[in-house]
């Protein structure tokens, strides 16, 4: 009798556990340009202490609709509810591959690019003073983008240590400058609820182009002093707010 009464007390707790793992979304990250999906692991540490499946996009930067055809997949192949996290051009990324999809509950745009539809993801920008990264882009002979290994520091990662910035500018991957002009048939954050954090310090995409896309999507704003590499200078704070958007995203 006590096996079978210690069996009925156990049950319970089985099920809440598998509940409360089912309740949480999976958080899906999506690196931008001259990054991969290292970059986001120490987001990826905290947030799995906090319980979550984390999953991180390997997209190629070989042209938009390519790098949102990627980000499909992956979100498809989640069990659940997927919250979506875009830094930079994988803001881009993230507006179109969330655009019609009931699986993605929230997105989580980090100093990101938020196009509209048939936006082309440089026309926002066009209206805001240029960057200075812009100065620090070097085409390759294929087209490919990237940026001057002795700006790295200046003009992407002010905030981190130079010995670090060093690492991130030997191991950068290259973007098609053409993925610039190319534009998404839809756009996520039209319909799903938003969050958006703004890098103070940004010299990658002003911040006021930041505030712009935050403003337009009605999205939760936060604002940290930060680089654009805010993710990396600043892991608590994202996660912080990346765990607000699964929670939005859980009560729905």
């Amino acid at each position: 009798m006590r096996i079978v009464h210690t069996l009925g007390l156990a049950l319970p707790f089985a099920l809440a556990a598998t509940t409360n793992a089912q309740t949480k979304p999976t958080i899906v990250l999506v690196h931008g340009a001259f990054a991969d999906a290292s970059g986001w692991s120490g987001v990826i540490d905290r947030l799995q202490k906090r319980g979550y499946n984390v999953v991180a996009v390997e997209n190629t930067l070989t042209g938009l609709a390519a790098d949102v055809a990627t980000t499909k997949r992956l979100v498809d192949a989640q069990p659940g509810d997927v919250v979506l996290v875009g830094h930079s051009y994988g803001g881009a990324v993230i507006s179109g591959a969330s655009a019609g999809d009931p699986k993605v509950k929230s997105l989580v745009y980090v100093a990101a690019f938020a196009p509209d539809a048939n936006e082309p993801i440089k026309a926002v920008g066009a209206k805001f003073p240029a960057p200075p990264l812009n100065a620090a882009l070097k085409p390759d002979a294929a087209g490919f983008l990237y940026v001057d290994t002795a700006k790295v520091h200046d003009v992407f990662a002010a905030d981190l240590p130079r010995e670090q910035t060093r690492i991130v500018a030997a191991t950068q991957k290259p973007l098609i400058a053409t993925a610039f002009d190319e534009s998404n048939p839809g756009a996520g954050w039209k319909t799903i609820p938003s969050w958006y954090i703004v890098a103070k310090s940004d010299k990658s995409i002003n911040p006021d182009a930041e505030r712009f896309y935050a403003k337009r999507a009605n999205a939760k704003t936060t604002e940290i002093e930060s680089s654009h590499v805010v993710f990396l200078s600043h892991p608590d704070e994202v996660v912080s707010v990346i765990v607000e958007a699964a929670n939005g995203a859980a009560k729905k």
